[in-house]
């Protein structure tokens, strides 16, 4: 026999879950249990929103399993874009191109050997010594003054985030110097198990955007569940009423997350999920 959900905690209304390291498998897979479970959710009556630092380009491993909304939070929420419609921006929260060169200056002096690429709602370009992205053949390479240049404003794509890459510094490190250098010119965090720092607009982040589609949605944050790995979910899952970890996340994730589940190659999210899902099945006690 089941418990009855306690009335001190709101139902789950909503899921918001990374990808890389989270919901998806080290192979890029999701798993058949992962699939079931977030169809699971979906006729449960939850919403599932992807939230990822992934480009729209790169969703096809997700696209077939988004919710009827369509809808991904993508580049740690600088934009909101509908799957149903092949990854169409709704939303785009983007970096000025002049605060992106205020912060190339900065890093390259804070941390010389800094190399930078620029991720565009067009797509992603480069400077020649920063690692080559194979999944995007036809980027342009360039200095970042170049690639960020723009004749008027508003006459380019606009930027949805930069990234910094350094060949010898510590991860963490090399991101508490950027957000010492920088941090009151754009929001800094890192996804990556190597030196590799994403810069957004200043208050941009996977919380904020997702904050928005729930603030639409009439959805509150105790109504949120959350999950990921890495420091770029960490203002999520703060956020959320409820958030794990996964088994396999970064300490200040850990310490970010009110709970905690075991890693992605074991469907840590599906066996939340489907706890969920039993508990939205079950009588409340209100």
């Amino acid at each position: 026999m089941t418990s009855p959900r306690p009335s001190s905690r709101p139902a789950a209304r909503l899921v918001a879950t990374d990808l890389d390291g989270t919901l998806l498998r080290d192979d890029k897979s999701v798993s058949e249990r992962t699939v079931a479970a977030l169809a699971a959710a979906e006729r449960a009556g939850i919403e599932v929103f992807f939230v990822t630092g992934r480009p729209a380009r790169w969703m096809d491993v997700v696209s077939a399993h988004v919710h009827g909304h369509g809808l991904a939070i993508c580049a740690n929420g600088a934009a909101v874009v509908d799957l149903h419609a092949g990854g169409a921006f709704v939303q785009v929260r983007p970096l000025d191109r002049p605060v992106a060169l205020d912060v190339v200056r900065a890093l390259r002096a804070a941390a010389p050997g800094t190399s930078f690429a620029v991720e565009l709602t067009t797509g992603i370009h480069y400077e020649p010594q920063y690692p080559p992205f194979f999944l995007d053949p036809g980027a342009t390479v360039a200095t970042a003054e170049k690639l960020l240049y723009e004749e008027a404003p508003g006459a380019a794509a606009p930027v949805l985030k930069l990234l910094a890459q350094h060949p010898e510094l510590d991860p963490d490190v090399f991101l508490a110097t950027a957000r010492e250098t920088a941090g009151d010119l754009a929001s800094f965090t890192r996804s990556s198990p190597t030196a590799l720092i994403e810069i957004s607009a200043l208050g941009v982040s996977k919380a904020s955007t997702l904050a928005l589609c729930c603030e639409q949605r009439g959805i509150a944050p105790e109504e949120v569940v959350a999950f990921g790995d890495m420091p770029n979910d960490i203002e999520m899952l703060s956020w959320a009423g409820r958030s794990y970890a996964m088994g396999n996340a970064h300490p200040e994730v850990v310490a970010a997350a009110s709970g905690r589940t075991i890693g992605n190659n074991d469907d840590g999210v599906a066996v939340v999920i489907e706890q969920l899902v039993a508990e939205a099945a079950e009588p409340s006690t209100r």
